[in-house]
């Protein structure tokens, strides 16, 4: 598996939740999590255990899309944000444990950057005991 998970930015989360409900929920996928407004997220995971597909108001730095990338180790996690500043990329998130109290499961090791387009991309390592999609 090389994606853990991926989203895209609406401008009515409301609304496309709405849509994203009926449509995948045809698929046999359900909304798995919710992030509430007042988190600073505003955004709804579909999945079947864990939310694979994300919808949030736009994303920062305006971006729409976001995919995350698994990595097999703390290691490899340290060197793609490593690589992607060395390439042209932007920090958007040092490499890390990330933080419980904002939705993320514990165990959630990760580095945000931008690539050269302004996409967000993310690699994670989910430490040993932490869900799975």
């Amino acid at each position: 598996m090389i994606i853990h998970h991926t989203g895209i930015g609406v401008s009515d989360v409301a609304g496309s939740a709405a849509f994203y409900d009926a449509v995948l929920g045809a698929l046999g996928y359900r909304r798995v999590m919710r992030l509430p407004e007042d988190t600073g997220a505003d955004a709804v995971g579909y999945g079947v255990d864990y939310p694979a597909f994300w919808i949030d108001r736009f994303h920062p730095h305006g971006t729409r899309n976001h995919t995350a990338f698994v990595a097999h180790s703390r290691a490899e996690v340290d060197a793609f944000h490593a690589a992607a500043l060395r390439s042209g990329g932007t920090d958007n998130g040092p490499p890390g444990l990330r933080d419980t109290t904002q939705g993320y499961p514990p165990g959630y090791y990760a580095a945000f950057v931008l690539d050269p387009d302004g996409n967000n991309m993310e690699a994670l390592f989910m430490e040993s005991g932490s869900p799975a999609p």
